[in-house]
């Protein structure tokens, strides 16, 4: 039966990019997502949507259904004070605030004696990648969640454990 619009579900997954593990929460607590919200990457969704409750199989996703293609145009050369406290080395993932509040990832590509070349593609931008998932459930959503696009499992608590740092579930 095919995993409809709006419905829970709740997989298991290992990615790799060739023989290369990147990803993977087999063992530990599932991905539970809203289907057809984009919570995860289109090309990931898109091949589930025919499994059932239980079911393994392999998804090829291609670059671009995944963390796009490479874009030469995002390296930029910024200067060295601008990392002032931090003792950078190159490969290094950095995150910030972009200009919309939202956080963005940039990874240290080359370090200059008066600037620092950073790269702003994903990791895994340009890399087709191979999922070997397991569909663990599928259920229809509350109408909470249905509303909030949040699944139950993904609430966080509201009595503040999160704040300890304390294993509470919370992602």
């Amino acid at each position: 039966m095919a995993i409809e619009q709006n419905q829970i579900v709740s997989l298991e997954y290992e990615v790799k990019d060739g023989d290369k593990v990147v990803d993977s929460n087999v063992g530990g607590e599932p991905l539970v997502f809203m289907f057809g919200k984009g919570q995860i990457i289109p090309g990931l969704e898109t091949g589930i949507k025919d499994m059932g409750i239980g079911e393994k199989g392999d998804v090829l996703v291609k670059a671009a259904d995944a963390y796009g293609e490479y874009n030469a145009e995002a390296i930029q050369e910024v200067p060295k004070d601008q990392f002032a406290g931090i003792e950078l080395t190159e490969g290094m993932t950095l995150y910030g605030q972009g200009e919309d509040g939202s956080t963005v990832q940039v990874t240290v590509k080359e370090i200059k004696d008066d600037s620092v070349v950073i790269d702003f593609n994903h990791p895994l931008a340009g890399k087709d990648l191979m999922f070997t998932v397991t569909i663990n459930n599928v259920r229809d959503a509350s109408a909470e969640e249905a509303m909030t696009g949040v699944p139950a499992e993904n609430k966080q608590e509201d009595d503040g454990c999160c704040s300890t740092g304390g294993g509470c579930g919370c992602h």
